[in-house]
């Protein structure tokens, strides 16, 4: 193990450049998050980046909860009826549904969810009598199956990954409106503020529109390869659900009316998201807010003082107890050695201590984000791991802000579009609102439209030259 080459540890020798999407799926592999499973389409994570996911859980979980929202759980199996009582809906899953046949003339059929809307309305149905049981919020963290046809990438598109579903009635319009924003809202504050991912949010068009919502708000980010990923979304689902499930209630003034709805989704695709915006050619760079490891320990010593510096190296672990600190004591393995591994795990700061360090009160500190390394005085090291962990967190912000930044123009024809969607840019233009010019500039640049940022007339379309109705990006994306 010792003498293996930091190439054969981080995807022999492949770069970001050369070869983006070799790079991050020998990155996934060999930085220990995911491997594909012996079942097609399917992956299995492992327990690093499942650690990464309860931390993601762990900070959405608290903030849901602090808004009223509960956690419940329903089946995996959705009867067929369930589906084909809302046709739109039933048409915009059916593609990627996974069946399990009847057995016998007794029973139908039954999904294993691609999502669970149908299942919880039923519920729902049956739990709501009076404008007393609103607003209802509820959410449940489980597994999702969509029968991908495409080719497998692992944490972006797998036949069955994680997620988070949240599902909420309300007796307004306004109500749900407000519902979709806030649970929008927070879904950035997750990704920028935790993941360290800048995102845009708006609309979605009609075409992209979650099947049977009045509207879908969206997160995009923007990846170094010049595609865009869809990172969470938020739907107001209007009454279309309730009337087809009769989830009605009777208001204050005795009248029964049906309720208005809303449902929001995250899933262990943010991983990917990570990996991709702030991963290198020596590994994975994780924000300290969601790192596993937020400091790894290895410490530097001969046979002779090696007992001496192992003592020393856990009474630092025990001095960092506010943060998350393993000591690597493998003595199979140079410091080198280790030093390239946690690297490529991403670990924010490496504290190395050897004699010389014990005997001047200090310890080395080095930044996975910059590089940068720097003596920490022992009396100083706990308040110096705090600044840097907030340090690197806000530093691996603004540089992947300023990616995007960097990466945003602005289209005034179509010859202009296809440009920049050629040069991997994600392209601002005006659109006229229409299916058909929609598709037309997917099928010509394989580019889609990832939100609408407003609506605005004061243009024309970026492909047909007719009057504008909103602005919109354009991106190819995952």
């Amino acid at each position: 193990m010792a003498n293996k080459s930091r190439e054969e540890l981080v995807g022999l020798g492949v770069t970001m450049e050369e070869n983006f999407s070799e790079w991050y799926n020998e990155l996934v592999q060999k930085a220990g998050l995911a491997e594909y499973a012996p079942i097609g389409g399917c992956m299995i994570i492992k327990p690093f980046a499942y650690s990464i996911w309860e931390n993601i859980v762990r900070w959405f979980d608290t903030r849901i909860k602090e808004t009223g929202v509960q956690n419940a759980y329903f089946p995996l199996f959705i009867p067929e009826s369930f589906f084909q009582r809302e046709a739109e809906h039933f048409e915009g899953f059916t593609p990627e549904v996974a069946w399990i046949e009847k057995r016998d003339d007794s029973e139908e059929r039954f999904a294993l969810r691609p999502t669970s809307e149908t299942i919880i309305y039923d519920a729902y149905s049956k739990w709501i009598r009076s404008w007393r049981d609103l607003p209802l919020r509820m959410n449940q963290w489980c597994n999702i199956v969509r029968w991908e046809c495409k080719a497998t990438r692992l944490f972006l598109r797998t036949r069955e990954f994680l997620w988070q579903e949240g599902h909420t009635v309300h007796a307004s319009e306004k109500e749900a409106a407000d519902e979709a924003k806030l649970r929008a809202e927070q879904y950035r504050e997750l990704m920028e503020t935790q993941l360290a991912v800048p995102v845009l949010m708006g609309k979605k068009s009609r075409s992209e529109t979650f099947a049977g919502a009045l509207y879908t708000l969206t997160l995009e980010a923007f990846m170094p390869d010049g595609k865009a990923l869809q990172m969470g979304t938020s739907h107001h689902l209007g009454q279309h659900f309730a009337k087809v499930f009769k989830i009605k209630y009777r208001d204050k003034d005795k009248e029964e009316k049906y309720a208005w709805q809303t449902s929001w989704g995250i899933s262990t695709r943010l991983i990917g998201s990570v990996v991709m915006t702030h991963g290198d050619d020596k590994g994975l760079i994780l924000p300290p807010r969601i790192a596993p490891v937020q400091v790894i320990i290895v410490p530097i010593y001969k046979t002779e003082n090696m007992k001496t510096v192992l003592a020393e190296a856990n009474k630092v672990k025990k001095e960092l107890s506010d943060f998350s600190v393993e000591v690597d004591e493998r003595d199979e393995c140079s410091p080198g050695w280790k030093f390239n591994e946690w690297e490529m795990k991403g670990v924010p700061l490496r504290i190395e201590i050897g004699p010389r360090d014990i005997e001047n009160k200090q310890v080395m500190g080095v930044r996975r984000d910059t590089g940068e390394k720097m003596p920490i005085r022992r009396k100083l090291m706990v308040n110096k791991v705090r600044s840097l962990m907030e340090e690197i967190q806000l530093n691996l912000f603004e540089k992947a802000k300023e990616r995007l930044q960097s990466s945003m123009v602005t289209a005034k024809d179509y010859e202009e579009l296809k440009k920049h969607i050629k040069e991997k840019k994600f392209v601002k233009a005006h659109w006229c609102g229409e299916e058909s010019c929609e598709e037309a500039i997917k099928e010509n640049t394989s580019a889609t439209v990832r939100l609408i940022e407003s609506d605005d007339k004061r243009g024309k379309c970026v492909h047909c030259k007719h009057p504008s109705k909103h602005l919109v990006y354009f991106a190819k994306a995952y």
